[in-house]
């Protein structure tokens, strides 16, 4: 009995170690995955409209090409030509009203400022009277047409009457041209001022009672803000390297990134600088703001290259997200030398993408707050 106590104990450990010791079925490899962290795979989303990214502080760029010519310009972004009119008053005399405040939004031929003029009135006199004097000539030529068609004077008599009232004629319409280009001022010399261009008010240089004399007629500036370029300054040598067509990308107080084509190149002027202008191709820093630029010359025919900020390390692989549809899925990539702030791409991107720079970082944020959130 004993012996037979002892072999079956044996039995029952040998069964135990041989079922701990049996390789774990693949239900089990699928729950020892889900339970481990991985790495990051191609694929993985998060959900974001374009909208939504540029609100959270994500901008959206292309992919760059690197090698080539590069240079670094100092910029600013200016308003493009016929933007921006400063506008004076056509003639002297004392504001009565100004009818705009900065920032305000005009129309072409909204009212700026009404000014009482002396020189207005004298003007809007002297139309009146060309108009006068131009109606009684019109009068005497007919009459004296009526009279040589019926014999009672000459051919002579006739011409001087129709010459004449070609001469008032011709002095009514100078009047008027004067009157207009006074602002059509009313006999009281009231002279209203009014905007050339639609846009908002960017300075004011008038208050009522102010005397405008010849020397300083201005009143205010009108621009228009969906109208602005990047203006840089370039080094004589670059104008050989540079092309109309050249692709840029320049930041904005050191974050902000700016993307444009170059449309205009200045020959180098007396100071020895030539005047790059370039057209943004999305959403551009107000008038004024300065910018710093990047230009690729040459079409830019080598290696990828992104932001160094656009790469983020997504479970222990170094990743970008890729703009595709409402939203930005993570793009594995192989990375190479990082100079300049940017970072090289050997790997994982066409080069056709568009992808998140500036703010990558709030993005990876985001998909790790949503897998913590799925994982409770």
């Amino acid at each position: 009995m004993t012996g037979a106590a002892v072999i079956a104990a044996l039995g029952v450990g040998f069964g135990s170690a041989q079922l701990m010791n049996r390789p774990a079925s693949g239900d089990d490899h699928a729950e020892e995955g889900h339970a481990e962290e991985g790495h990051a795979e191609e694929g993985e989303a998060l959900a974001m409209t374009p909208e939504q990214a540029a609100a959270a502080g994500v901008s959206v760029i292309a992919v760059q090409r690197g090698g080539g010519t590069e240079l670094k310009l100092p910029g600013r972004v200016a308003f493009s030509p016929g933007a921006e009119a400063a506008v004076d008053a056509p003639l002297g005399g004392a504001v009565v009203r100004v009818h705009v405040g900065l920032g305000d939004r005009v129309a072409p031929g909204t009212a700026l400022v009404t000014l009482r003029s002396p020189d207005g009135a004298a003007s809007r006199a002297d139309a009146d009277a060309s108009a006068a004097t131009a109606e009684a000539a019109r009068a005497a030529e007919r009459r004296d047409r009526t009279l040589f068609e019926q014999g009672w004077i000459s051919q002579a008599r006739l011409d001087v009457t129709a010459s004449e009232m070609r001469r008032a004629e011709a002095e009514l319409r100078a009047a008027r041209a004067r009157v207009g280009a006074f602002g059509t001022p009313g006999a009281d010399g009231l002279t209203v001022v009014r905007s050339p261009i639609a846009g908002v008010v960017t300075r004011i240089s008038a208050a009522p009672g102010q005397v405008l004399h010849e020397e300083a007629l201005q009143v205010a500036a009108v621009a228009d803000p969906r109208r602005i370029e990047l203006v840089f300054e370039a080094p004589p040598s670059a104008a050989a390297l540079l092309s109309v067509g050249d692709r840029l990308d320049s930041t904005v107080a050191g974050s902000r990134v700016v993307s444009g084509v170059v449309v205009a190149i200045a020959p180098a002027n007396e100071n020895g600088v030539v005047i790059v202008r370039a057209r943004p191709t999305g959403e551009a820093a107000p008038a004024g703001s300065v910018v710093s630029a990047r230009i690729t010359a040459g079409g830019g025919d080598g290696a990828m290259v992104v932001p160094v900020d656009a790469v983020q390390t997504v479970e222990g692989t170094p990743s970008v997200f890729v703009q595709e549809g409402e939203g930005f899925h993570v793009r594995p990539v192989v990375t190479g030398r990082t100079a300049d702030g940017r970072v090289e791409i050997l790997s994982g991107l066409t080069g056709d993408e568009r992808i998140a720079g500036v703010g990558a970082f709030l993005l990876k944020a985001e998909l790790a707050k949503g897998e913590a959130d799925h994982g409770h």
